[in-house]
């Protein structure tokens, strides 16, 4: 049995007309669940409404001010933390480099430069197996196999945006 026309009507509460009334009534001798969710639904409109202590708006917003200076204050502290750990690991791994620069000064230069030097000869080799990678890439490849790889790296971020966009759009606090 079909019943989502009639829970729909139950819920929304618009008002019917009669031949979609004589339907809804025939279906609520029928099915069990629908007359169930017509009963809850009758009984939480004629329930009586508790009007809020007088105040209620103020101590609200209150605590909401309350609560969003403690996140505030988290937030602080966290960073504080994550700031001073940050600054004690530097501080512990940097603390030979310190000694040794304090020690022997020249040395410290002379192996620094060094370092520089094979960092910027790796990232030369690096670019260069890189740069053949790419003149061969274009060859060793069917022009179909390029169409098909960039259409799923088109699809992949079109699915990421607007997945993002969706997350991006969700609604928050109380929805009337």
């Amino acid at each position: 049995m079909n019943c989502q026309p009639f829970e729909t009507w139950l819920l929304d509460d618009k008002t019917l007309n009669p031949a979609e009334k004589r339907e809804l009534d025939s279906h609520l001798r029928l099915c069990k669940t629908c007359s169930a969710l017509a009963e809850t639904g009758l009984a939480l409109r004629s329930a009586r409404v508790a009007a809020p202590r007088g105040g209620f708006v103020l101590r609200f917003q209150n605590r909401l001010a309350a609560q969003k200076l403690a996140e505030r204050r988290r937030r602080l502290w966290g960073l504080i933390a994550l700031l001073a750990s940050g600054a004690g690991l530097f501080a512990w791994f940097a603390a030979p480099l310190l000694s040794t620069i304090a020690s022997n000064p020249v040395e410290w230069a002379l192996s620094l430069a060094s370092y520089l030097l094979y960092i910027f000869s790796s990232l030369q080799a690096i670019g260069g197996v890189i740069g053949v990678f790419i003149r061969m890439l274009p060859d060793f490849l069917p022009p179909y196999a390029w169409m098909v790889i960039l259409s799923a790296l088109s699809g992949g971020v079109l699915l990421w945006v607007v997945s993002i966009w969706r997350f991006a759009r969700r609604p928050q606090g109380v929805l009337a």
